[in-house]
């Protein structure tokens, strides 16, 4: 189903994106996805694989983000990956101004996982540092009172993380697989 393994995949990453702090963000967006595909009984190589590549054009695009997601296309289709796959991909910008995608509206549970997957992953890293980089004690509770804390990660859009629920499960629920799935590679994020 997939094209290229994941070592492939990391090679394209580092192809595209030279920031170290960058490949933390794709790192912790595959495991959450993984975790997710897991617990829905879904397609884990699958959706660690959106998750892994979903921002591939990030390091070539940031300094003008209305660009993000242009270049993506062109560099999965290249990497074999068929347009179903580019679709989902491009479906995390959807609501944003960039590449065209302001006013699409995500509608696949698929779609809805990779959003909040990927948006999660910036306010379990911001309260892991915040904790002295500690994931392994961090729980539901205490990730949720930051989670309603605004000004606490504000670049954080929690509207987006709430979109786990149309995937299925509850908003306490995708907190703790997003904590396990995290607390599985904290040393490769730099997390402990």
């Amino acid at each position: 189903m997939l094209p290229i393994s994941r070592e492939e995949a990391l090679k394209v990453i580092v192809e595209h994106n030279k920031d170290s702090q960058d490949m933390i963000h794709f790192l912790e967006s595959e495991a959450i996805m993984r975790e997710l595909a897991t617990r829905l009984g879904e397609d884990v190589e699958y959706w660690g694989m959106l998750g892994l590549l979903h921002d591939i054009d990030w390091g070539t695009t940031k300094q003008y983000s209305r660009e993000h997601l242009t270049k993506a296309p062109g560099i999965l289709k290249h990497a074999g990956f068929d347009d179903d796959f580019i679709q989902t991909v491009l479906s995390h910008g959807y609501g944003w101004d960039c590449a065209g995608l302001k006013e699409k509206k995500r509608e696949r549970k698929i779609e809805h996982a990779l959003a909040a997957a990927e948006t999660m992953t910036g306010l379990i890293h911001a309260y892991a540092l915040m904790r002295g980089r500690k994931v392994s004690s961090m729980d539901v509770s205490g990730l949720k009172k930051k989670f309603k804390d605004k000004k606490f990660a504000a670049g954080v859009n929690r509207d987006i993380i709430l979109e786990c629920e149309k995937t299925g499960i509850s908003l306490d629920e995708f907190m703790q697989v997003s904590i396990d799935a995290i607390r599985k590679i904290a040393k490769e994020v730099g997390l402990n």
